[in-house]
């Protein structure tokens, strides 16, 4: 394949750069503050910034008390009971106080517009049992609650604009977090001031961050030499070399719970009037075409991890029955020739940004060795995501940042109904594996759970994952306490600039 030629730009400062002051480099814009509506993980980085969350993951992925500093269950595991920090405010001097957090948790689990309602299902109600006690009761034992806690579904906002338009909660929250909201020019820049009233003020010596939108990573990476930017967000493996070249720069790695997969259309509207709609032999024969380690290879300098499974390969609740495969051109063929299509068409829609494309160039590449005719539609983010969301597409490349709950990276995309399940499969089988894996607590009973869902969803092939991602940051020497995790997100606390 021919190299990608970028134009890479740099992009003017956006302010004088003070010493309290990180410019972070993007990789695409996000399309909404409000948690209750997101699904990016771009979003919760900048959220992350403003938004202190009940729990949070330490660079383990282990619970680590926030908003919350104690929680414990009901001997019949059928009640959550969270001990709040004391002394907590809004950015608002609204208190945050366990009626703040019932009103959030009462919004993401029954508001008709909120993303997290399936995920919050188990919930028969909240309590705020007194100022620092809230009492979270459940229809059935639910695991996964923990590790919603310390993602979305745990990010408290202001009770004071929880009553507002959903508008004006998505384009100026209030939380409880480091920074406070300043302001946004769409496609350009995110601008936060820290909040003096933090709780944990003492640990976060930034004045502000500039988040600037630079979809192009070879751009960010530009702007990262020249000085424009102090962090430049998910690089991409093929500008890692020339960062850890630059004596004034440095990369930090980490391995990813997020990973990269194909969503096939089965059952959303007429755009799933397709051969790949209608015949998993045609999905099945197009997963033997794909060469996972290529795409490794070609695209990410063999820096990533080839992956089949929505579990990274070695993790707790990966399935060693299903090991990576191989590619099998001939078996591919023999599948087409069964289903009498020798050569099907596919619209395969990527994020339009140069790793994306060339991602879904090596797919198109590869399936037409088999007889597969893949034609590509680029786009940007959230227009893509938003008609994948209304069944307007045949297969789509998409993003998944991963959660440390196996729950987490199953059940927003395979359940009847889930907000994530464009492909409209939904298979009551294996509905009843995810609740048994939801509803037990010991792990090696989760993970048979688990294991027989990947059995289920591997058999009708609504999804192809194709890889887990290895997240690279590229950070000027000028940044100090940055610490790298496996969700990929960034978090301000403890982060300083030299002089």
């Amino acid at each position: 394949m021919r190299p990608w030629l970028i134009a890479a730009a740099l992009l003017p400062p956006l302010s004088a750069h003070a010493a309290g002051t990180l410019r972070f480099g993007l990789d695409f814009d996000l399309d909404t503050f409000d948690p209750a509506r997101s699904g990016s993980y771009i979003e919760r980085i900048v959220n992350l910034s403003m938004c202190d969350q009940l729990l949070n993951l330490d660079a383990s992925l282990n619970l680590v008390p926030e908003l919350a500093t104690a929680w414990d269950w009901s001997p019949d595991r059928l009640a959550l009971t969270l001990h709040l920090r004391d002394g907590v405010q809004f950015q608002d001097g609204t208190p945050m106080d366990a009626e703040a957090v019932r009103a959030n948790l009462e919004r993401y689990r029954s508001a008709p517009y909120s993303a997290r309602r399936g995920e919050l299902k188990p919930i028969a109600g909240i309590d705020a049992v007194d100022a620092h006690t809230v009492r979270i009761r459940l229809l059935t034992p639910y695991t996964p609650l923990l590790a919603l806690l310390a993602s979305r579904s745990g990010l408290m906002l202001s009770p004071r604009i929880l009553d507002q338009p959903t508008e004006a909660i998505a384009a100026h929250p209030v939380c409880a977090g480091p920074f406070s909201f300043g302001e946004r020019v769409a496609q350009d820049h995110i601008t936060l001031q820290r909040f003096p009233g933090y709780w944990n003020a003492a640990a976060v010596t930034l004045d502000r961050i500039e988040f600037r939108v630079m979809p192009d990573s070879t751009v960010r990476r530009v702007n990262l030499q020249s000085g424009q930017l102090d962090i430049a967000n998910r690089l991409a493996a093929t500008d890692v070399p020339a960062v850890e070249a630059d004596r004034r720069l440095r990369v930090v790695q980490s391995p990813s719970i997020g990973f990269e997969m194909l969503s096939f259309n089965l059952a959303h509207g007429p755009a799933a009037d397709t051969p790949f709609g209608r015949d998993v032999r045609i999905r099945q024969a197009f997963a033997k075409s794909i060469d996972r380690d290529g795409i490794n290879q070609v695209v990410f300098e063999g820096r990533f991890i080839p992956s089949n499974q929505t579990e990274a390969p070695g993790s707790r609740y990966w399935d060693p029955a299903h090991p990576v495969p191989p590619r099998d051109i001939p078996g591919a063929r023999a599948l087409l020739a069964a289903a009498g299509i020798p050569h099907p068409k596919l619209t395969l829609s990527v994020v339009n940004n140069p790793t994306d494309v060339q991602v879904g160039e090596v797919i198109q590449s590869m399936a037409a060795e088999a007889g597969f005719e893949v034609r590509l539609q680029k786009g940007e983010a959230v227009s893509q995501t938003d008609a994948a969301a209304r069944g307007e597409y045949e297969a789509y490349q998409v993003i998944w940042s991963g959660r440390p709950d196996p729950d987490g990276n199953a059940s927003l995309w395979m359940r009847c109904g889930a907000p994530l399940n464009w492909t409209g499969w939904c298979s009551p089988a294996l509905e009843a594996a995810l609740d048994r894996g939801a509803t037990a607590s010991d792990p090696a009973e989760r993970a048979r759970a688990y294991h027989e869902a990947t059995d289920l969803w591997m058999a009708a092939l609504p999804y192809l994952p194709l890889y887990h991602f290895t997240w690279f940051w590229g950070l000027s020497d000028r940044v100090a306490g940055f610490s790298p995790r496996p969700d990929g997100l960034f978090r301000p606390v403890g982060v300083s600039m030299r002089p």
